[in-house]
């Protein structure tokens, strides 16, 4: 029997399950046979050959689930964090971002795979706007599948309108090569929706129909996508129980209605919101339309990927945001109404809602596939006493606490350390691609772009287009 194929139990570990019932198990055992979970309990029998891993001290939850992350970026890393939207569209959409080749696409989509499963992230949408090319889309595809994680590719293109990248017979072709019976965790058309009357977007919308996809968009984006959008969705009936609204955090009333009517969720990315610009963090609002959340990071070319900041900043906005408007009214806050419980549900089952993957993943129950994350980090005096489980996971604990990962039974990390995933060849396509841009734009515009100077005078246009 190969170690990939071992039975694997987990022993000791206090357990969050996030079933139904949010049930908390305190020194217990996962038992995982093939690629599912068997059995969750106390003293349970492992069969001969089992990997036993001990998980006593530790925290044992499902593997995370993030809804929105544009991978291709991940070489990137950190080149943007004095941005603004503005000039992350300037950047992207309109200058640089051209620039991409397939091998480009490829090396962000291979680290920024390999990021998620290190940090507990077990599945991930992949939200693949730079796929300029059907090149470009092969590139992403061949990189999420070199990773042994779980993802989604939601296929877009910025430099093209959707209603013309998603009608071509490449397109298609494409998605019977690559994705109809291929080896992806799931399938997306990622776009969005400027609220043009014309609403050239329906033929994507249509092509989405006709495949049987979701379609996830950004919606409710300060000055660039608006109630005009979802208006257009859902009066030609394009609104469904599976759309991911991505941000949401600039929408009236009346949309969050639409959304929360037709069974539509937000993925939510609040530290991208707090920084980038498009509006305050929706969680406040999404609560009082009890409209389904999700957790994401976004984009490493500003933040981090780890799905742990991604809770404690959620709900830091979140209460941030009651303080205010009760302190606004000469009240006091003396109750938080988000607790931590709430953003790890977020982080695990409410991304697995959002995906339609409910029943295969996000909670830790037997006949689910065996994605599971266990936390636990000897070394650190942040990692003891585990009192507040919810709040140690939302609070505490970092990406350098994950110490095993599972996805679908593989042992894909485990002692703190990635297992059958080359590094070094993926830093190297990293470092090939660094070297190719800032050769290309040359050393100076390479600097500008890295930090941009605060202008004379406003600016006005807004480059969030499909057009030149």
């Amino acid at each position: 029997m190969s170690d990939s194929d071992r039975p694997v139990v987990l022993r000791n570990g206090l357990v969050l399950t996030m079933d139904d019932s949010h049930t908390v198990l305190n020194n217990a055992d996962v038992l995982v046979i093939g690629d599912r979970i068997a059995e969750v309990g106390h003293n349970l029998t492992a069969p001969d050959g089992a990997l036993e891993i001990d998980a006593t001290d530790g925290i044992i939850m499902p593997g995370m689930v993030d809804t929105h992350r544009h991978m291709w970026q991940t070489a990137m890393r950190g080149y943007g964090a004095d941005w603004t939207l503005t000039q992350y569209f300037v950047w992207y959409y309109l200058e640089s971002g051209k620039l991409f080749r397939p091998e480009d696409v490829h090396a962000g989509n291979l680290l920024g795979a390999i990021e998620a499963i290190d940090s507990g992230v077990t599945t991930t949408v992949d939200w693949s706007h730079g796929l300029q090319t059907i090149d470009h889309a092969d590139a992403a595809v061949d990189a999420l599948e070199a990773v042994p994680g779980r993802f989604v590719l939601a296929y877009g293109n910025i430099q093209q309108g959707p209603w013309q990248w998603s009608t071509t017979p490449e397109f298609r072709d494409f998605y019977r090569r690559r994705i109809d019976g291929g080896k992806l965790a799931g399938f997306q058309l990622a776009f969005d929706i400027p609220g043009d009357p014309a609403f050239q977007e329906k033929a994507a919308f249509e092509v989405a129909r006709d495949l049987g996809v979701t379609v996830t968009t950004h919606a409710g984006v300060w000055g660039a996508t608006n109630d005009d959008g979802i208006r257009l969705m859902y009066e030609n009936g394009f609104m469904t129980p599976g759309t991911v609204y991505v941000h949401a955090a600039t929408l009236s009333s009346d949309s969050y209605h639409r959304i929360a009517a037709t069974g539509g969720s937000v993925s939510v990315s609040t530290e991208s919101e707090q920084s980038a610009g498009q509006g305050y963090p929706p969680t406040w609002v999404l609560r009082k339309h009890d409209i389904p959340v999700s957790l994401s990071m976004d984009t490493s070319v500003w933040w981090s990927g780890d799905l742990f900041s991604a809770m404690r900043t959620t709900l830091s906005a979140d209460r941030s945001r009651e303080h205010l408007e009760a302190h606004a009214a000469k009240e006091t806050i003396t109750h938080h109404h988000l607790r931590a419980e709430q953003v790890v549900d977020w982080g695990t089952r409410g991304g697995a809602k959002a995906l339609g993957m409910d029943s295969e993943i996000g909670a830790i129950t037997p006949g689910r596939k065996a994605d599971v994350v266990l936390i636990k980090n000897d070394a650190s005096p942040a990692m003891f006493p585990v009192l507040h489980p919810y709040g140690h996971v939302a609070y505490q604990a970092q990406r350098g606490d994950v110490h095993t990962v599972l996805v679908g039974g593989k042992v894909v990390k485990q002692d703190g350390k990635l297992v059958g995933v080359d590094l070094a060849a993926a830093r190297a396509k990293v470092g090939a691609t660094v070297d190719y841009l800032r050769e290309t734009m040359g050393e100076d515009l390479w600097q500008r772009g890295m930090n941009p100077e605060i202008p004379e005078s406003r600016i006005l246009t807004n480059p969030y287009q499909y057009t030149k």
